[in-house]
């Protein structure tokens, strides 16, 4: 494990939890108030100390109304205010030089993410937009204040000490910020991975036949398609497949032990056929295959498939099924349309069926007979 992994785990995990993400930020902005109650009450700067310590004080109530599933808009609006007041407040009380009003422009891209994540309608866009224009205004104030009237309390520190309390804050609000725009950016990834998981699933819906696994005949008029293009170079065959008396296992096992059947048999042509093309529903117990290779190839696998049908036992409710498929082979001849070779492949598969079923037939054979 790296020094990153840690980091990504809560990130992913801030993504992923509404709770877990507004408790992360509300106790990164405790802990913030918590130092700047020590920085001073150290200071002897009582009233600043004393704001802090209500800070901190609001910030736990925040904290106990997120884990107990209060409506998070009050708790954003709190953060926000209290964040402007205390920002306005520490610079009129010590001055401009000590990086308090830092804290506000990091406000603006915070206000736009939570009126997103919280809101609405366009309306979430107008109130991020006023959010932001009043800690616009607050900022420019703060500057003016300091610029005409000066702090209320002038605090003598070393150099060093004012250096420090202005690196602090800073660093303060760019961990702010980072940590926001880190949570925002993995929550568009996570956003995005679960929309192409989405999409994967529709297309599967779009294109699977959802009984066998099979493609649908939607998607294999692709397929089609695309073989038959100009240009593609190989030749493919189909290979048109049908249950032998189909109807009877239903009507004597049931439709579900058809469907069992119809599924195993599916199986055992998409198995078969493996990289060499495609296999496809065709319709009811007929199944289509696109096979890229010659009429070796195809008969070959065709030739596997029945094989392994009719030596196969199907169990369905203690009932031992046993079937054949007849299967039509065609090649797709250059000038031929996808019409005439499906209607070729479909007659050699019925010219099996009149001629003893269980078999495959290629037109040589249709032709000798």
């Amino acid at each position: 494990m790296n020094f990153y992994d840690p980091l990504k785990n809560i990130l992913k995990r801030g993504a992923e939890s509404e709770k877990y993400k507004y408790s992360l930020i509300i106790s990164a902005v405790t802990m913030v108030h918590i130092c700047l109650v020590a920085f001073f009450g150290v200071c002897r700067l009582y009233l600043m100390m004393f704001l802090n310590m209500g800070s901190v004080a609001l910030y736990l109530i925040c904290l106990l109304a997120i884990r107990q599933g209060r409506d998070m808009r009050g708790v954003f609006y709190s953060t926000y205010l209290e964040i402007i007041i205390h920002s306005f407040a520490a610079t009129l009380c010590i001055g401009w030089r000590f990086g308090f009003p830092q804290y506000v422009i990091a406000l603006v891209p915070f206000g736009y993410y939570m009126c997103h994540a919280l809101l609405e309608g366009r309306r979430r866009y107008t109130i991020a937009t006023l959010l932001g224009l009043a800690a616009f205004a607050s900022f420019v104030s703060c500057r003016v204040l300091s610029r005409y009237v000066g702090p209320l309390y002038r605090l003598e520190l070393p150099g060093a000490a004012e250096l420090g309390v202005y690196i602090f804050n800073t660093f303060c609000n760019f961990s702010f910020l980072f940590m926001v725009t880190a949570i925002f950016l993995v929550e568009m990834q996570t956003a995005t991975n679960q929309l192409q998981k989405q999409n994967a699933v529709l297309d599967a819906m779009a294109n699977i036949d959802p009984l066998t696994g099979l493609y649908n005949r939607r998607s294999m008029h692709q397929f089609l398609e695309s073989a038959a293009r100009p240009g593609e170079g190989s030749s493919f065959c189909l290979v048109m497949c049908d249950i032998d008396d189909f109807k009877k296992i239903n009507d004597t096992y049931g439709h579900d032990a058809g469907d069992y059947v119809l599924k195993e048999v599916a199986r055992m042509a998409r198995e078969q056929v493996g990289e060499y093309g495609h296999a496809c529903r065709w319709g009811g117990e007929e199944m289509l295959l696109i096979i890229r290779g010659d009429m070796e190839l195809a008969r070959r696998i065709a030739e596997a498939i029945r094989q392994e049908v009719s030596g196969f036992t199907f169990q369905a409710r203690e009932q031992a099924i046993r079937c054949s498929l007849t299967i039509g082979v065609a090649l797709h001849r250059g000038g031929d349309t996808i019409d005439h070779t499906i209607t070729h492949a479909d007659d050699n598969l019925y010219y099996g069926k009149r001629h003893g079923k269980n078999r495959v037939v290629t037109d040589p054979e249709l032709n000798a007979g």
